[in-house]
């Protein structure tokens, strides 16, 4: 069973992708642990959003280090489109079934700030750049999927 902590920025504000986003946690719930923890998004300082990704990046930081002293040998990745890019839905399976438990951190609507992305390995789930809220429900769809994977449930990929 996969193990997974997700720490995220921000809550879903946009009602359909709650709504979506919950749907994919109740079908996981049989398959995978999925803990999710949201962490308050900062107001975004228009002439120093550098400042706004640094105090996310704060409070990011004291719930990661929490987080990794519960997980006992979780690893923490960030989630940026700049990471490690898998080539399909069975690669991503098959990686997140020899990383777990696994911590996942999704940054805020600006990303992550420096020294997170120094500190920490990223993966990606597209080269493409996602709206933070729409990032979470692709991964927890791309989780589903993967979980269904690793059990040898049919699933389309």
């Amino acid at each position: 069973m996969l193990d997974i902590t997700l720490i995220s920025v921000g809550k879903i504000k946009d009602k359909n992708l709650a709504t979506l986003a919950q749907d994919y946690i109740k079908r996981l719930k049989p398959f995978a642990k999925l803990k999710i923890i949201e962490v308050e998004a900062s107001p975004i300082i228009s002439n120093n959003q550098t400042a706004t990704k640094v105090l996310e990046g704060e409070r990011l930081l004291k719930i990661i280090k929490l987080e990794e002293e519960k997980a006992r040998g979780g690893v923490v990745y960030l989630l940026a489109e700049r990471g490690k890019i898998f080539n399909s839905s069975p690669d991503l399976a098959a990686w997140l079934n020899k990383n777990n438990p696994l911590i996942l951190v999704l940054g805020g609507a600006l990303g992550f700030s420096d020294d997170l992305y120094k500190n920490y390995p990223q993966i990606s789930l597209s080269p493409l750049t996602f709206p933070h809220e729409l990032a979470r429900v692709i991964f927890l769809e791309q989780f589903y999927r993967a979980s269904l994977i690793n059990m040898k449930k049919a699933y389309h990929y």
